[in-house]
């Protein structure tokens, strides 16, 4: 059949509604499957973000971190010798002292108080009784040895019993005895008026010297406890003295940690005012815990470990006694071990597990668990050097699950 040419553009426009027809037909079906594979592809699992850390081998050490004080090693409390007037000490906190050289104190003997009028009289009454005493009891033992020869005479001639004589005797020596005791009452007396000045300033007794205290060691002055110039009783503490440079440190630790550590274990000081930390060394861990109560009211079994300075004078000239420190007892140390952060590790049951990251994937490994320092711990089995370990994996982490790691800023 032969076509008009003006049929023609009608036949092709009838062709190109049909297919945009046809299109708008499939259309809602390819929206359809297209949101399938969103929904699908939303769905799909995805792998979780996770931290990653690597197994090396490295130095780790086990420590104890406490708080702990200097003390001076010696020091020395000088305490007044005797009882009297303290002068003002000169002596400040850091003064310099001599052994055995430098007089540290000067102690003056006490005035003698001064009687009144009424009890010098009853003074005077004492001494003068006292006196009469004495004479009275001489005479009876000039009488009493009178009578003691007459007695002899006559008992060698056989006179008297030999009875008689001996009562003689007797009464002779009890008379002696109270003649002696009158005399100690009188030169009692007597010592009590001499003690005491009058106040018509007779000073004709003779005055004792002041006493000299000097410095017991070497060092400085520690602290000044009586600075003043007062009346002091003997044994009253006046100053402390000790050598600053003799240094050492108590550490209070808990008693479960002081069983594992011994003499000899390194010391590391940090905090104590330098920019480097000291070094010292354990002399003692005391064999007597006490009790101390902590901050939030939890009694704890605490014991003292002693630790000598090595670090020299120089490198710590500013460290004085009573300086706070923070001290790190290194317990353990190995410079060639395995370690990864302790973040990686969990518990499953009674063993230790950790998740390795391999081709994308988390595994779980069961690891023994040597030393620890808090932030590293050692990995006796289990593990290798370079593998990957997946930190805080928490519930999150399953076994063969697919992960991937994120960079987080350390």
């Amino acid at each position: 059949m032969n076509l008009n040419p003006s049929d023609k553009p009608a036949m092709a426009g009838a062709k190109r509604n049909n297919i945009a027809r046809h299109r708008r037909r499939w259309l809602p079906y390819g929206g359809a499957v297209l949101l399938v594979v969103l929904i699908v592809a939303g769905l799909w699992p995805q792998p979780a973000p996770v931290e990653i850390a690597r197994a090396t081998v490295g130095p780790l050490r086990a420590t104890v971190n406490e708080e702990g004080k200097t003390r001076i090693r010696q020091r020395f409390v000088v305490s007044a010798p005797v009882a009297g007037r303290l002068r003002r000490i000169p002596l400040r906190a850091g003064d310099d002292v001599q052994a055995g050289e430098t007089v540290v104190a000067v102690i003056d003997p006490l005035a003698p108080a001064l009687l009144d009028e009424r009890a010098r009289k009853l003074a005077e009454a004492r001494r003068d009784a006292a006196s009469a005493q004495l004479e009275k009891a001489r005479v009876a033992r000039n009488f009493a040895a009178a009578e003691l020869r007459r007695f002899e005479k006559l008992f060698a001639e056989k006179t008297v019993t030999l009875q008689e004589l001996e009562t003689a005797q007797s009464r002779e020596a009890s008379a002696s005895r109270d003649e002696a005791a009158a005399a100690s009452a009188l030169r009692e007396a007597e010592a009590e008026l001499t003690e005491y000045a009058r106040e018509t300033g007779d000073h004709t007794q003779p005055r004792r010297s002041p006493t000299e205290v000097k410095a017991p060691a070497g060092g400085r002055v520690l602290r000044v406890f009586e600075e003043s110039a007062r009346v002091v009783a003997s044994g009253t503490p006046l100053l402390e003295v000790g050598d600053p440079s003799e240094l050492e440190v108590v550490i209070e630790v808990l008693s479960r940690d002081g069983a594992a550590i011994t003499p000899g274990t390194r010391v590391e000081l940090e905090q104590w005012g330098g920019s480097k930390p000291l070094e010292a060394r354990v002399r003692l861990v005391e064999p007597a815990a006490f009790t101390k109560v902590s901050a939030l009211g939890v009694e704890e079994q605490r014991v003292n470990v002693i630790a000598d300075l090595l670090t020299s004078r120089k490198d710590r000239l500013s460290l004085g006694d009573n300086f706070r420190v923070e001290a790190r007892i290194i317990a353990w140390e190995n410079h060639q071990a395995l370690k990864i952060p302790s973040g990686a590790l969990f518990r499953r049951g009674e063993h230790w597990g950790v998740f390795v990251m391999a081709a994308g994937r988390a595994h779980l490994r069961p690891v023994q668990v040597g030393r620890s320092s808090g932030a590293e711990a050692q990995i006796m089995e289990g593990l290798k050097e370079g593998e990957t370990v997946i930190l805080y994996p928490g519930d999150r982490v399953k076994e063969g699950q697919r992960v991937r790691a994120i960079e987080v800023s350390r």
